[in-house]
């Protein structure tokens, strides 16, 4: 009722901007809705008719009917839920601890220029060259895992939060210290909102790389997860179970990003 109402007040051509905005939105979804079923058509098609071998690129009759049997013996929501967990704590403590030293390393610029090479360095090393030390350090299973997901998505969290930091309008920065204003105050109040845009992209980028990490640690450590059911697939010839498994980590991998998207578009409201 108040949208109408709302709606009643808008002048003739902006009621007609906001039709060509809703049209546009639905038309992209319905086009974004066939690709994907022409996609999957094809797979099935060039799999039934051998174009395609089925045994090496499996068929999405063959992943939904190996989805299902997993799904009925438990052994499928056991997997999801000890996958999802390790990724959601990763992603959580990754970006908390690399948003905090971001904020360390805009407090001090000598600390900055001590660790700024160091930092680079831990950027360029491939994080699962860390793999055997890591199980030493905090032994094989969930919290080597949790470990290498940090480790992935740490480093590019406080590079990316330390650039839109620094990247505040200096000019800003001298009215609130004119003003009065202490480095708390100036943080609280002009840092920390100025970067939210650069905060909800690094929370899109750790969606994936919070994937990636956690997956990497399972084919190291793990003996459960969506992980260990593609490295188990992979070693028996299970190319089914290994797909089905890829398309689940697509699925929930696509849900956590739409759910950062509304946690965005919420606070922005507010």
């Amino acid at each position: 009722m108040k949208k109408k109402r709302k709606l009643n007040n808008y002048s003739l051509e902006h009621k007609k901007y906001l039709k060509k905005i809703k049209v546009d939105k639905t038309t992209t979804l319905i086009a974004q809705i066939l690709i994907f079923c022409a996609i999957i058509g094809l797979w099935e098609l060039l799999t039934a008719t051998k174009v395609l071998d089925p045994f090496f690129l499996s068929s999405p009759s063959r992943i939904f009917v190996t989805l299902v049997d997993t799904f009925k013996n438990g052994n499928l929501l056991y997997h999801i839920g000890i996958t999802l967990y390790e990724t959601i704590v990763g992603f959580i403590l990754a970006t908390a601890l690399g948003t905090f030293i971001a904020i360390l390393l805009w407090w001090s610029n000598k600390l900055r220029n001590i660790l700024d090479p160091y930092i680079v360095v831990l950027n360029a090393l491939p994080k699962i060259a860390l793999g055997p030390v890591i199980i030493i350090w905090v032994g094989a299973g969930t919290p080597a895992i949790i470990t290498m997901c940090i480790l992935i998505c740490i480093v590019i969290t406080t590079l990316s939060m330390l650039s839109s930091f620094l990247s505040c309008d200096k000019d800003k920065i001298a009215l609130m210290k004119s003003m009065g204003a202490n480095k708390f105050q100036i943080l609280f109040k002009l840092i920390l909102p100025n970067s939210f845009g650069e905060f909800v992209s690094v929370l899109k980028i750790n969606v994936g790389m919070s994937w990636v990490g956690t997956i990497m640690g399972e084919y190291l450590v793990s003996k459960a997860g969506l992980g260990y059911l593609i490295v188990y697939g992979g070693q028996v010839f299970k190319l089914d179970l290994v797909m089905s498994s890829t398309v689940v980590l697509c699925f929930l991998a696509c849900l956590m990003y739409i759910l950062v998207g509304i946690l965005e578009r919420k606070v922005k409201r507010h």
